[in-house]
């Protein structure tokens, strides 16, 4: 997985999910539960690369950044509670569709 459509394809995969472009900038995009709207990953391009912001529990930020040199604290978000995902090619596929997934579970709602 190491491009905007990839990503956006497997979000929406998950199911009850949407497309949201809510900035100018259209380099981001966003992907909302349709229930709550609430966001699961922060897709944009920064450093001529596409980054991904997930929500993950917050004793697990530090050890997939540990695991991972191309996570990193979230760009633009609480970095207690969101890592970047650099798509640099190191990553792989079946890792970043795990913190997708989980960013989807945790911001679900009950």
């Amino acid at each position: 997985m190491n491009n905007r459509e990839e990503v956006i394809d497997y979000c929406l995969e998950l199911g009850n999910a949407y497309i949201d472009t809510p900035f100018r900038d259209k380099k981001w995009t966003v992907i909302r539960h349709m229930d709550k709207k609430k966001v699961f990953a922060w897709i944009f391009e920064k450093d001529e690369r596409v980054w991904v912001n997930v929500k993950d529990e917050p004793n697990l930020l530090d050890l997939m950044r540990q695991i991972y040199p191309s996570v990193v604290p979230a760009f633009h978000l609480n970095k207690d509670h969101w890592n970047s995902i650099i798509l640099d090619g190191t990553i792989p596929k079946e890792g970043i569709q795990d913190m997708i997934r989980k960013s989807y579970i945790l911001t679900k709602g009950k």
